[in-house]
Order: structure tokens, then sequence, then C-alpha cells
């Protein structure tokens, strides 16, 4: 066995289990809305994935429909990959809605 070179783990060496930042601090507006917008942009893309997901195995049930492919391992893998995407979009709404519920009930 021939070990010579871990370079891969060097980059590990700068990680540190515990962040330094403080939790406790106040972030200013800048960060808090840098951070809303960085979670509506990946909503977006999560939307846009599930969307090109559904439009791929669309494709793919056309092409085997008339007969352009008769690979029919592909069009099962597209609309599974679509109905996981759509699963997990869905969920990640319920969720999002529920917070937001929660978050309106409180009382101040």
């Amino acid at each position: 066995m021939n070990i010579t070179n871990i370079s891969a783990i060097k980059g590990l060496e700068e990680v540190s289990r515990y962040s330094t930042a403080n939790p406790l601090s106040p972030q200013t507006n800048v960060e808090k809305s840098q951070g809303f917008q960085a979670l509506l942009d990946d909503a977006m893309g999560l939307i846009t994935e599930t969307n090109d997901y559904s439009n791929k195995a669309e494709e793919e049930k056309i092409k085997f429909a008339t007969g352009e492919s008769d690979n029919l391992h592909d069009l099962m893998i597209a609309q599974q990959k679509a109905t996981v995407s759509l699963q997990y979009t869905a969920a990640v709404k319920n969720t999002v809605v529920e917070a937001y519920k929660t978050i309106m009930n409180m009382q101040f």
C-alpha cells in the first residue's frame, strides 16, 4: 500500500469545528436582506429545476410514444426525477407556509 500524497485533505486544516462568528450578535439590515434574497433565489432555482425535470420527462414520454426512442429506462428515470423534485418542492413550500402561519399567530 503506497500512500505518498494526501494533499486532498490539506485544505481541511483551515476548517474549524466551531464557528468564530458570534451567533448572538445582531445582523445588519444588509446581511438580513442578502439572506432573504438568497433564500428567494434558492426557492426560484428549485422551482426552475422542478420545471426542467417535468419538461424533460414530458419530452421523453413523447419520444417514447412516437417511437423516436425505445429506451424505457430513460423514460422511467426522467419521470422519477420529475416526481421526486415535485414532491421535494411541495414539501419545502408546505414548510415555509407552516412557518409563516406560526409567525403570524405569534403575539407580541
